[in-house]
């Protein structure tokens, strides 16, 4: 069987799935590989067959996309071509990680297709949402990279056809220790707004990583490092707690380690704001936005939270054992 698996690039927590995912597909065949997206800053360690700009969003510095900055970037006339001229036709099955061009081309070409992804759990129903209903949000969960069958991933077993998260083994195999510092990973807030925000604060040592800074440097209790996997990861599994966006891989990577949590959704970001639902009924605090009057909010947090300890279990084969009985059920 030939395989190919498209992974959305735009940020690093696919990327990172993808490397315990790549080894299961493997076993059911030939397998190429297709990343789109210009926002992760992780590299897979296996060879890329194709690579695309995709449709990528970009992040603003406020807490939210940088929407001007998206729009220019993106060429519709270019993913329009990609589409049109991708070979999904040269594979038996399209494996897709919320990838919108070899979705668009499958569904066009009738190929074999089937979501693998955090976004595939929101087919469900089942998966928690926001108490403010956002219809254009849900429109684009469903049509940016639109696919009937579906695996997803999400902090619960919420239906039958969403798994628990992968952890991967970088994190799984980690020593965890607390060196008392706080890891913070908050990719649509310029870091020298977030120094800003932090010496108003408690006097701990916290550690910024972020997009917006190409050199590190240190002000006070203060160190700032442009994003790194492994430095991420380091900071992390040391760390006494983290503060981070919504997405998904981070906040199941902390609840794992048993780490103390705390999630600031980007704004005009859907699937944050459903995953900021999810992890509150698990008892994770959020934070709406990082501004001068959140300072005294993590403070308390820091002096009364305690860690969440939710050890995922190791699930990667057979969710990839499910989507290969769903593609035989074609």
């Amino acid at each position: 069987m030939k395989i190919l698996y498209a992974i959305q690039g735009t940020g690093n927590g696919h990327l990172s799935r993808a490397v315990d995912v790549i080894p299961e597909l493997k076993k059911y065949g030939s397998l190429d590989l297709f990343v789109s997206g210009a926002q992760a800053e992780m590299k897979l360690p296996y060879p890329i067959k194709y690579k695309s700009k995709g449709l990528s969003f970009y992040f603003g510095k406020n807490g939210g996309i940088d929407f001007f900055k998206t729009f220019k970037k993106n060429s519709s006339r270019d993913v329009i071509k990609e589409i049109k001229n991708f070979p999904v036709a040269d594979y038996d099955l399209v494996v897709n990680d919320f990838e919108p061009i070899t979705a668009w081309a499958a569904r066009k070409k009738d190929i074999p297709i089937i979501s693998l992804s955090h976004q595939a759990a929101f087919l469900s129903k089942k998966a928690p949402r926001p108490k403010q209903a956002d219809p254009l949000g849900e429109w684009i969960l469903n049509n940016y990279a639109p696919i009937k069958k579906y695996v997803g991933f999400h902090f619960e077993e919420y239906d039958k056809n969403i798994f628990t998260p992968i952890i991967r083994q970088a994190v799984r195999e980690a020593k965890v220790s607390d060196k008392g510092h706080y890891a913070v990973y908050l990719p649509a807030y310029d870091d020298k707004k977030l120094v800003h925000y932090f010496l108003k604060g408690p006097r701990v040592r916290w550690h910024i990583f972020s997009k917006h800074t190409k050199v590190p440097y240190h002000v006070g209790l203060i160190s700032v490092y442009p994003v790194s996997g492994q430095d991420f990861v380091e900071s992390m599994v040391s760390s006494s707690g983290v503060v981070c966006g919504a997405g998904f891989e981070t906040p199941a990577e902390v609840l794992h380690l048993n780490k103390k949590l705390l999630v600031v959704p980007m704004k005009n970001q859907y699937e944050q704001q459903c995953n900021a639902a999810a992890l509150n009924k698990l008892g994770v605090p959020v934070l709406k936005k990082i501004k001068k009057k959140s300072i005294h909010k993590i403070e308390k947090w820091i002096e009364e939270a305690k860690p969440f300890c939710i050890p995922f279990p190791v699930i990667t084969a057979e969710a990839i054992a499910k989507l290969m009985d769903k593609a035989e059920k074609r």
